[in-house]
């Protein structure tokens, strides 16, 4: 059986240790280039990266791995990962890599493949990728003299991006007035965020600003906004906004600094496309773990949401089933399909804004409907030998959620990156939320051998 080389989210794990080694992204990146390649022509392969000091190792790579199979490789430089999507469809190519461990810290690293369409791509082609390069089905594969491929910067990528997230905010509309903190979490945005605020007409103050290659979400960041928050205090501003290291997912906070994570921005964002008529089928796409929180507010309005498996991937998958323009995960991927193809922090930080002022109001009034459900989280660790099998996850899960009649929500699921089942429970009550959870994490528990 092929070795699963792909998670949730792409490859991931420490920098230099398998599967995350300069041998695997050559083999990745040869893979890669072949599988693309469906015509009789050079093909182009985007790649971006993150500013972990690790991405140069497997940037070149992945870069030398697709040239010693013939395809033409174009390289952005950091770029936030909706920033390679869009440079790689604007460009034309045949597919793109971005290289990051998205919010992890700076000694991870990960592999995120795209195919022509923007769109990451699906668990059908990751295992066929992984099983080609545990076959070594195209070693033999050696293209000689003029068709060995090639490498070159786009020198301009950072700016061309800029430019595609403005397109995205209301024409004659601009953001004079408001003083915007802005967190970069001391990854890919940290260029992209601060100017194309400032361009706007924003005030802006930003932080996690100065990359080093050792501080990527280092105490900055979507996953750790208390310095974002405590800057907004500080400094009176209006807003403020954070991104994870490669660009994709965000958190906000208000002018009194309270925290909006990916369930509340979605709420937002939901309800004034909702107002607008701008929301297909009233409907939002979300993820198993959202808040009940996020239903409840949109059935206040006529909306609704409907549930996908975790990651924003399969969010996206939902969306073009059903026709919805709107998605998004509790962490802050927020998916605009009418801008783009994958989570973008950017241009959602954008349409956010955008409602601010549209709306004339602060982002603490435009978010009162958002009340969080309380909510409770459990992990439990498992050994390979005792991997805990769906059937008797489902069991328990509905077991807990037949207890809670009606007035929560339970989860009971493995991990796509480790070897854990997480479980999640929301109820009215936090402390019957944390009760259950507390006994589902023994019986899963028990079930797991731990």
């Amino acid at each position: 059986m092929a070795e699963r080389l792909f998670g949730t989210d792409g490859i991931r794990g420490l920098a230099n240790v398998h599967p995350m080694t300069a041998e695997m992204a050559l083999q990745v990146g040869r893979v890669a280039g072949h599988f693309f390649q469906k015509e009789d022509r050079q093909h182009t392969i985007l790649i971006g990266k993150d500013t972990r000091r690790s991405c140069y190792m497997l940037e070149n790579a992945l870069t030398a791995g697709l040239c010693s199979v013939g395809v033409r490789v174009l390289l952005t430089g950091p770029l936030p990962t909706p920033g390679v999507s869009y440079i790689m469809r604007s460009l034309r190519c045949d597919g793109a890599i971005m290289v990051s461990a998205s919010h992890n810290g700076y000694a991870d690293n990960g592999i995120k493949l795209f195919g022509a369409d923007g769109y990451k791509i699906p668990d059908a082609v990751e295992d066929e990728i992984a099983r080609i390069i545990s076959a070594g089905e195209i070693d033999s594969l050696r293209p000689t003299g003029d068709k060995v491929g090639t490498a070159r910067r786009v020198d301009d990528a950072v700016g061309r991006y800029i430019e595609f997230t403005k397109a995205s905010f209301p024409k004659g509309m601009r953001l004079d007035g408001l003083r915007i903190v802005v967190d970069c979490a001391n990854g890919a945005s940290y260029k992209v965020g601060p100017n194309t605020l400032a361009e706007l007409g924003a005030e802006v103050i930003a932080i996690g600003d100065r990359p080093s290659g050792l501080n990527i979400n280092a105490g900055f960041g979507s996953v750790h906004p208390e310095e974002m928050r405590a800057t907004v205090i500080r400094e009176k501003a209006d807003v403020g906004i954070a991104f994870d290291g490669d660009g994709d997912r965000i958190a906000m906070a208000d002018e009194n600094g309270r925290l909006l994570d990916g369930n509340a921005v979605l709420c937002v964002l939901g309800m004034d496309m909702i107002e607008r008529g701008a929301l297909p089928g009233n409907t939002v796409a979300t993820t198993i773990m959202a808040n009940g929180g996020l239903e409840r507010a949109l059935a206040a309005v006529g909306g609704a949401v409907v549930r996908a498996n975790v990651g924003d991937r399969y969010v996206v998958e939902a969306m073009l089933r059903q026709g919805l323009v709107l998605g998004g995960e509790p962490s802050g991927h927020i998916v605009l399909l009418e801008y783009n193809t994958t989570g973008d922090a950017m241009i959602a930080a954008l349409q956010a804004l955008a409602t601010m002022v549209r709306k004339d109001q602060p982002l603490s009034a435009i978010a009162h409907a958002y009340h969080e459900m309380p909510e409770c989280h459990r992990k439990v660790p498992f050994a390979a030998a005792k991997r805990p099998g769906d059937a008797a996850l489902d069991a328990l899960a509905a077991e807990a959620q037949a207890q809670l009649e009606g007035r929560g929500r339970v989860v009971v699921r493995r991990s796509g990156t480790e070897p854990i089942v997480r479980i999640m429970v929301q109820h009215e009550e936090l402390r019957r939320a944390e009760q259950l959870a507390a006994a589902l994490a023994a019986r899963v528990a028990e079930t797991a051998g731990a």
